[in-house]
């Protein structure tokens, strides 16, 4: 039986989350230009900072509540299925497009298999 997705895994998630939540709070131009693209309302943008940051604490959390991991990566399955659903509806065939679509896959991945606590 494989390892994966190991408790690492949660935690290099949760790094990748937290900074992105950095990235969306400033915001960086890349990302509104992100943001734009999709045509996402403009008062639901303060809104993903948030969002994840949450994401971040709840991946973190498999080391003691793998219950709640194995719950963040279901929302986050949920999350970049939006994400990927704005994407087709703008018609923005862009890299953006294909980080949602591959995060979707491996949330999605991850979310079926639940946390591995032996490492």
């Amino acid at each position: 039986m494989s390892g994966w997705p190991s408790t690492r895994t949660y935690a290099a998630l949760a790094a990748v989350q937290a900074g992105d939540a950095v990235a969306c709070a400033i915001p960086v131009a890349a990302i509104e230009k992100a943001f734009d693209d999709v045509d996402l309302a403009p008062e639901l943008r303060p809104l993903i900072p948030y969002v994840k940051t949450a994401s971040a604490i709840g991946l973190l959390s498999v080391y003691r509540f793998p219950r709640l991991a194995r719950l963040t990566t279901f929302m986050l399955t949920v999350y970049f299925v939006l994400a990927v659903a704005f994407h087709v509806r703008a018609r923005d065939w862009s890299p953006g497009m294909v980080a949602a679509s591959t995060f979707l896959g491996l949330y999605g991945a991850m979310t079926v298999r639940g946390p591995q606590l032996t490492v």
